[in-house]
């Protein structure tokens, strides 16, 4: 059938059609992140976040079934490079050319085959450029400031935030100040970028001709007044307020291209997969991580090999030594003591996607029937997977097909980190892995898994866990003291004497089963309260009592010294 035949522009305009409802819904809910914020309406921030979570998936399959339903008799394979051709002619023009691509895509992944995953059936490569599309609201504004307080102070007014500010003359004084000098020129995103309790403006100043990329965390106080709390410019925190480890972000955009290009500028280091992932659009993210691998696929010649660390009761996990990911497949059975399913697994992994991750949880990307070729697996790790996981893979000619997989940041385990750590360097490590325990708890969650083999240091240092089958909300927990023996017998039972159940944790034991000795020093000197069950009960009431503590992505020197009401 040819591309202008009118049954195959008819199919292209209603998966089209599924991608801008999706679009106008997504950005709808992302827009509302500003009026969010002005309330200080926190619940419906969080429900927000979930709900986003889940719109693509609705939405594509919500076009698939209209679709087979509408066009049941037309749906053959020989139509779709015709119907490819006749989506690329209706995205001229189009202000999400790119997102709208990757929709097609999942369509079409699941009414076809896998053999015709190729870029004739599919947008394999980018089928229209993102450069230079025409928004009707531009994605960012400059200023050119004579004075900078006055400039910042403007600045900050035309964000429109529908609240009083605590004292805007104060903060854009501070602003100016921390900038050290005088900017010729600022550049800022036209919507910021919202988070849990916070508003963020990213932007660029050039001072001596240089870009400055920086960030103006915004923030309520106890009255619901708005202030500036800091100026970042370092590039370990604006990435940290990007990082996967985290919410993703809600913007209002139009042109998501654009705010991606304008972001790239800021965070050069980070691949434009992870901007678009960060931003809420993780399934553009998938499509250009997908791109980003087979490129790099085309220009390397390692193999693939068994991940560092200790082998995992649950997950098989293997990395490429050139590429900066680490892939995990979950095992077809499990040997005692693990009590879990492929199931149970799979909803652990949807549980952390959708929860606060507090930039402490390493984000995946979930993938099925990925091709690898054949030749880039080490034999020994092929073998291991062809026996661990036999249902999840199959040779096809020269490649191998996973049905089902997680791609993750590559991290550094934490007991191998230790393993060639000096003193400062282990003490660093153990302090912020006990951080890491407390800011999970404050967002009432509890790795359940606390052997350091599950948790990995980024190149920045920080301590991420990353093993979520055993993870469960705190507040379903019971952190117990140990009893103490009332005979010899009891004393010297090799099980416990006493009833434990399965949500019954004790923390006394951490230091014993976790740690080595010298490890266990460190940490009691700077977590000892971690080793007791009055903590945790403790951050069970503040969750009760809507007191814990809020979780900055920067560090609180940071922040400007005001005092905030």
């Amino acid at each position: 059938m040819s591309p202008d035949d009118p049954r195959i522009l008819q199919l292209a305009r209603a998966i089209l059609l599924g991608f801008d409802k999706h679009y106008r819904l997504f950005r709808a809910v992302s827009a509302d992140a500003k009026g969010r914020f002005e309330r200080g309406d926190w619940g419906a921030a969080g429900a927000a976040d979930r709900e986003r979570i889940d719109m693509y998936d609705q939405r594509v399959r919500e076009a698939t079934e209209l679709i087979s339903r509408r066009f049941a008799g037309a749906l053959n394979e020989e139509i779709w490079p015709s119907l490819k051709q006749a989506y690329l002619w209706l995205l001229y023009d189009h202000q999400q050319p790119e997102c709208a691509e990757t929709f097609f895509n999942s369509v079409a992944c699941r009414l076809l085959h896998r053999r015709y995953f190729n870029n004739q059936f599919l947008f394999w490569r980018p089928g229209v450029s993102t450069e230079h599309i025409w928004a009707l609201q531009p994605t960012w504004h400059g200023y050119r400031p004579e004075a900078p307080g006055a400039t910042l102070r403007q600045l900050l007014l035309d964000l429109q935030f529908m609240t009083a500010w605590e004292d805007l003359d104060r903060d854009a004084a501070a602003l100016a100040d921390a900038f050290g000098g005088a900017p010729e020129q600022l550049q800022v995103l036209a919507s910021p970028v919202f988070r849990n309790r916070m508003a963020v403006v990213m932007g660029r100043a050039f001072l001596g001709g240089e870009p400055v990329p920086f960030a103006i965390p915004i923030r309520r106080n106890g009255r619901g007044q708005i202030y500036a709390d800091a100026l970042l410019t370092r590039p370990d925190d604006l990435d940290s307020l990007f990082s996967l480890s985290r919410t993703y972000l809600m913007a209002d955009m139009e042109v998501p291209a654009s705010f991606v290009s304008f972001l790239s500028e800021l965070l050069p280091a980070k691949p434009k997969a992870e901007l678009y992932t960060a931003i809420g659009l993780q399934k553009q993210g998938k499509t250009l991580f997908y791109r980003d691998l087979a490129e790099h696929l085309r220009h390397t010649t390692d193999r693939m090999i068994v991940a560092p660390g200790v082998r995992g009761m649950v997950m098989l996990v293997f990395m490429l030594p050139s590429f900066p990911y680490v892939f995990k497949i979950i095992r077809d059975s499990f040997e005692p003591p693990k009590d879990s399913d492929r199931a149970k697994v799979e909803a652990q992994y949807q549980f952390v996607k959708h929860a606060e991750r507090a930039g402490r949880l390493v984000d995946t990307l979930e993938f099925s029937d990925v091709a690898f070729p054949l030749d880039r697996f080490a034999p020994e790790l092929l073998r291991e997977l062809e026996a661990k996981a036999p249902t999840q893979l199959e040779r096809r000619r020269d490649d191998v097909v996973v049905r089902h997989l997680y791609v993750e940041r590559r991290l550094t385990p934490l007991d191998l980190y230790l393993a060639s750590a000096n003193e400062a360097q282990a003490r660093a490590a153990l302090g912020d892995y006990g951080d890491a325990l407390r800011e999970l708890a404050a967002v009432n969650l509890f790795p359940g898994d606390l052997f350091l083999k599950n948790f990995g240091v980024t190149r920045f240092g920080r301590v991420q866990f990353y093993d979520y089958d055993e993870i469960a909300p705190l507040d379903e927990l019971r952190f117990r003291d140990l009893p103490q023996a009332r005979t010899d017998e009891e004393e010297m039972s090799a099980e416990p004497w006493y009833h434990v159940d399965a949500r019954d944790i004790f923390p006394a034991e951490f230091e014993r089963f976790i740690f080595k000795p010298w490890q266990a020093a460190i940490f009691r000197e700077a977590h000892a309260e971690l080793l007791t069950a009055r903590f945790w009960q403790e951050s069970q009431q503040k969750l009760r009592d809507e007191t814990a503590a809020e979780l900055l992505p920067y560090p609180a020197a940071r922040t400007f010294a005001h005092p905030h009401g």
